[in-house]
């Protein structure tokens, strides 16, 4: 856009300049409008992990395990801070309790699902999902009975890994393994998986770091968990090496880890976020409704696939339900539809479980993009091929031309993000071309009164 000259002033100078500038407002309210969004991001995740295991020194959450405490919706970051700080609050559209009430409706994550299809085919029973977290709180009636023995806790007093002041591991569990109760429609993925918790942060006396995390990947492990979920990534997008390696242990070992990618990702840019960036990691994006990326689920070439990560619901510590918003609980919906494929196919190595959950995925394209890596996770599609898959996703084949073959539309429910921003700035233009036509019809009304006063006088 060009620059405004200044003219010397006259008796209609004024109006003219008004005009100008609301015509300047419409144009750039245009560009306003098609710019990437950049609200910040609600969601918490607990860890920052350095070169150096360095200990935590203080805790920002004021919740105690008091039944009836009301969490504030503040967005934070999915990691600790410089200093070491967690900040575990949770973005929600309305206020948490815990200990509060169940929410009775079916979530959109799980209605997106045909559950008595997959239902039918697995439903996570014999298998255990570790959860490397913040602990789990076993008080809570979906989670009571899906606990597995053997739980620890690194950084507190719980010494079964059953303490969560903060309720970021046991939202994280309940999408994985809540059980089926009355009165509400929602229920983990995998229903009848267990549940091994390792708290490795998240305690009023300690907070964890790369060094407690790398002790329960390494616990997960040895007490036979095939499938480990880490909702978390290092501060500043930091690799760590002691990290890398227990990782890399833990995948020659056999075992699955799912990591979310994280939530730095408004601005659209790619970025390696760790240990969701490791090989052999399954790393998961957040989408949304449209099945298309969440706005702050970071993009990247090492994104694997996406899972739903806005309103997700879940279970709080001590009783009830809330929602959240972060890769933090796109992550476990693929741990648990891991779960399911573990018990359906037993013999199928961490690599086939990773490859069948990627080809299965609805994707826009042949192949993955940085977005949403191989696509949305389709849970009845990946349970229901029973073919066994390779260790690697191959891309769908290239359709030939005067092929007869029906390729089936994408279902979007409502409208694409594109769609959305030209609507948007259709709107934008439209007022502004109103605030033109106003400011026209106004100087025109001060100008003829203008010279009929100078008329009168003269």
């Amino acid at each position: 856009m060009g620059v405004l000259t200044p003219r010397p002033r006259t008796r209609t100078s004024g109006t003219r300049a008004l005009q100008r500038a609301f015509g300047v407002l419409a144009v750039t309210g245009v560009c306003l409008a098609t710019a990437p969004p950049t609200a910040t991001v609600g969601e918490a995740a607990p860890v920052r992990t350095s070169t150096a295991a360095t200990p935590a020194t203080a805790h920002t959450s004021t919740h105690t395990s008091t039944p009836t405490t009301a969490r504030t919706t503040a967005p934070v970051p999915t990691r600790l801070t410089g200093e070491d700080e967690p900040n575990f609050g949770l973005s929600s559209s309305s206020e948490c309790t815990f200990g509060g009430d169940i929410i009775k409706s079916t979530p959109w994550s799980l209605q997106r699902i045909l559950l008595d299809q997959l239902r039918a085919q697995a439903t996570g029973k014999g298998v255990t999902v570790a959860v490397i977290d913040t602990g789990v709180d076993d008080k809570n009636p979906q989670l009571s009975g899906a606990m597995a023995a053997g739980g620890k806790d690194y950084v507190g007093k719980s010494r079964d890994g059953t303490e969560d002041i903060e309720g970021h591991g046991t939202r994280v569990a309940g999408i994985i393994a809540a059980r089926e109760i009355d009165g509400t429609g929602f229920a983990g993925i995998a229903p009848e998986a267990k549940i091994l918790s390792l708290r490795y942060t998240g305690a009023e006396e300690k907070q964890g770091n790369s060094g407690t995390m790398s002790a329960a990947i390494k616990d997960a492990v040895a007490k036979g968990a095939k499938i480990i979920n880490i909702s978390s990534d290092t501060a500043n997008k930091q690799d760590n090496t002691p990290l890398r390696n227990t990782v890399a242990a833990a995948v020659r070992a056999g075992a699955l880890i799912v990591a979310a990618s994280g939530n730095d990702g408004a601005d659209g840019k790619s970025a390696d976020t760790y240990p969701a960036s490791y090989p052999g990691v399954l790393a998961v994006a957040a989408s949304d409704r449209n099945d298309e990326r969440a706005f702050f689920s970071q993009a990247g070439s090492f994104v694997d696939v996406a899972a739903p990560g806005v309103g997700m619901v879940s279970t709080v510590p001590v009783k009830g339900q809330c929602t959240a918003d972060g890769t933090s609980f796109a992550a476990p919906y693929v741990a648990g539809v891991a779960a399911l494929l573990k018990e359906k196919h037993p013999e199928w190595t961490a690599a086939q479980i990773t490859t069948r959950i990627q080809e299965s995925a609805q994707r826009p394209g042949r192949g993955p993009n940085r977005y949403l890596g191989w696509g949305v996770v389709d849970p009845v599609a990946a349970l229901s091929d029973e073919s066994a898959p390779g260790t690697r996703p191959q891309e769908d084949p290239p359709v030939t031309s005067g092929s007869t073959e029906v390729i089936p539309m994408a279902v979007t429910m409502g409208e694409t993000e594109a769609e959305q921003e030209r609507r948007v700035a259709m709107y934008v233009v439209g007022a502004g071309l109103l605030l033109v036509l106003l400011a026209s019809g106004s100087g025109i009304a001060v100008r003829d009164w203008r010279n009929k006063r100078a008329r009168q006088s003269g």
